[in-house]
């Protein structure tokens, strides 16, 4: 090979080489014309989850619209930014249900595994506790809600996943409080189940 190949290969591995901006995705379309570059914009942090997900999470937003009426007046809300507020994560042995809310205990979001597309026996488990988080969290974070006071209630397995989900999803957690209901000896109990 003679000194001009070589040199016309080196620059074409350091073209290959070149970073696009984080911010940015670059696509190009041949290989051959560098000239011709199609840029992606970022999307929304829901485009992490799941397809299965997505998909069911579109597809209810769409009935949503189709379902409003022509005869309604549209109002426009004004909503509120809202920086701090409480997240109250009820965990059952069946489902697992996110709310944020603000200081007075308006609902910013919420989000259920039913509503994520779990069924059955996987609306309890801690991945469904961590899809859902991620699901009310994003919704909140348009609103402008960034710290938050968590209180548990339940027994279920999708309690600490959800914890750790709102943590890693941004929001900053000043102090978790449980505040599942105990008995002190009130009512009579149910007799045992006999098996």
């Amino acid at each position: 090979m003679s000194k001009d190949q070589d040199n016309s290969k080196t620059e074409e591995k350091k073209e290959e080489k070149k970073v696009a901006p984080k911010a940015y995705e670059v696509k190009s379309e041949k290989k051959s014309t560098p000239e011709k570059k199609e840029v992606v914009k970022p999307t929304s942090e829901l485009e992490d989850l799941p397809e299965d997900i997505k998909a069911k999470l579109e597809k209810r937003k769409l009935e949503r619209k189709k379902s409003t009426s022509k005869y309604k007046r549209k109002r426009k809300k004004e909503r509120k930014r809202v920086s701090v507020g409480k997240a109250y994560i009820k965990s059952t042995y069946n489902n697992t249900i996110v709310s944020l809310t603000d200081l007075n205990g308006n609902i910013i979001s919420w989000a259920s595994a039913g509503i994520a597309g779990f069924k059955g026996p996987k609306k309890s488990t801690p991945y469904a506790a961590q899809i859902i988080t991620r699901i009310a969290v994003d919704r909140a974070k348009e609103q402008g809600l960034s710290e938050v006071s968590v209180f548990v209630k339940g027994v279920g397995t999708g309690r600490e996943s959800a914890i750790r989900a709102l943590n890693a999803n941004g929001l900053v957690i000043t102090s978790i409080k449980d505040i599942t209901p105990v008995p002190h000896n009130g009512c009579r109990a149910r007799r045992p189940r006999r098996v």
